[in-house]
């Protein structure tokens, strides 16, 4: 299944380890949102896995949004192309 994630993180050390979960299970859309193909065992895991990364009492939040393929068929992107992993700074 395709996911789309979006977080905010208010500290910088939790934002990084969320980032770098989210990396190892897809692609960085745009700052603070991930597209990731995932089974079912593997959300559950990367969802226990980013819970254990925030701190809601500091307002932490993320939010999963899971793409049927009519939704994929029909994203449009509009502007500059995706940021490069290479020049993140996280």
């Amino acid at each position: 299944m395709r996911l789309a994630i979006a977080y905010d993180v208010s500290e910088d050390s939790n934002r990084r380890q969320v980032y770098r979960t989210l990396q190892r299970y897809g692609a960085w859309r745009q700052y603070s949102v991930f597209e990731v193909d995932v089974t079912k065992t593997e959300r559950v895991e990367l969802e226990d896995e980013l819970e254990s990364h925030i701190e809601p009492s500091d307002g932490d939040r993320i939010r999963i949004y899971r793409l049927c393929e009519s939704c994929q068929d029909n994203t449009t992107d509009i502007g500059s192309e995706p940021p490069d992993e290479q020049s993140n700074v996280l």
